[in-house]
């Protein structure tokens, strides 16, 4: 009898220790060494960054390099003994103008150092040059003076296309910190920079209307500096472009020629945003309407267009602004443009 509890007491002791076996052999098997880094959590998904260099701003070129929309740009001196008039036709006394300092920056501007800065602007950031040297230019040599207390301060009249472009924050601080001039900048519309010299304002003008700048000349505001041989000094050009949405509703990118584009904006009746404000660039988008719309610089002249044809009477920047907004048309320097899209639509 006691063999055989002896017995099955011997078998229960070995089924509970096949028990525990068994039991801790799962455990044995997951437990990983102590040398043994923890599985990585699989990585949540991440959004890849949009591309530094996309672009926000839809205006884009829709029409460009075409012969009619050449950009022409000229220096101009102001005559200390031009007839100066206000706003209302007075005749304005005592100007003084600073005819040392006039002559030292277009001498400048005209020189090889000035020529080879205004050629390069703009092609390392944008890959492209902005404005071009015109084979037969006026080229200065002239020995340029340091500035004196006298001579110190120089008043420059110019469209804003040189200036919204970013090409005289460019070029001036170069020709300022090498003779010691200070350049005071007044920017605006060629006609409205025209009229502040004729006022008095300005010792020279820099600016793209042939027909405005050939004006000043004949009524007695400009005159011809030592070393050069005619008043109007035409030294560089770029290209004014038509741009759009780049949805191009009124089909401008397949038309024939600007011309043709211009007319496609005006039988669809699609938003065109005019500088309106007697510019070169407002000038220029005149002569390129259908004679038959009669669009002139005179409000009557558009009166039944006002649905469709904005004039905004204002800057190049300003006038993109409201394209891009209103997803209009536009005719603008491409130099300005080519800012406004690095800019992001954003114009100061």
């Amino acid at each position: 009898m006691k063999k055989i509890v002896s017995l099955l007491l011997a078998l229960m002791m070995i089924a509970a220790l096949c028990a525990c076996g068994q039991a801790a052999a799962p455990a044995a098997a997951t437990a990983p060494a102590a040398d043994t880094p923890a599985p990585a959590e699989e990585p949540a998904p991440v959004e890849e960054p949009a591309p530094a260099d996309a672009l926000v701003v839809d205006t884009c070129i829709l029409k460009e390099a075409d012969d009619a929309m050449i950009n022409n740009y000229s220096l101009l001196a102001v005559n200390p003994d031009a007839p100066f008039a206000d706003a209302d036709g007075n005749a304005v006394a005592d100007v003084e103008l600073n005819t040392v300092g006039a002559a030292a920056l277009i001498n400048w501007l005209l020189s090889e150092e000035g020529q080879e800065l205004a050629a390069n602007y703009g092609f390392e950031q944008y890959g492209e040059y902005l404005f071009y040297l015109k084979d037969g230019r006026p080229v200065s040599s002239a020995e340029i003076p340091a500035a004196t207390e006298e001579t110190k301060k120089i008043r420059l009249s110019t469209t804003t296309s040189v200036n919204d472009s970013g090409l005289l924050g460019y070029l001036l601080p170069v020709f300022e910190e090498k003779y010691g001039y200070e350049v005071e900048v007044y920017s605006a519309g060629t006609g409205k920079s025209i009229a502040n010299a004729k006022m008095g304002n300005a010792d020279l003008i820099l600016v793209h209307s042939k027909k405005q700048e050939e004006a000043f000349i004949e009524d007695g505001f400009s005159y011809v500096i030592d070393g050069m041989d005619a008043e109007r000094l035409n030294w560089m050009y770029n290209y004014f472009v038509l741009c759009g949405p780049s949805a191009d509703p009124a089909g401008v990118k397949d038309a024939a020629d600007v011309k043709a584009a211009f007319k496609a904006i005006a039988d669809g009746k699609f938003t065109f945003i005019s500088r309106g404000d007697g510019s070169g660039t407002h000038t220029k988008e005149i002569s390129l309407w259908p004679e038959e719309l009669g669009i002139t610089a005179e409000a009557e002249s558009f009166k039944d267009y006002t649905d469709w044809y904005v004039s905004a009477n204002t800057g190049m920047g300003a006038c993109l602004v409201m394209a891009e907004e209103m997803k209009a048309y536009i005719l603008t320097d491409k130099a300005t443009f080519l800012t406004f899209v690095a800019n992001d639509g954003v114009m100061g």
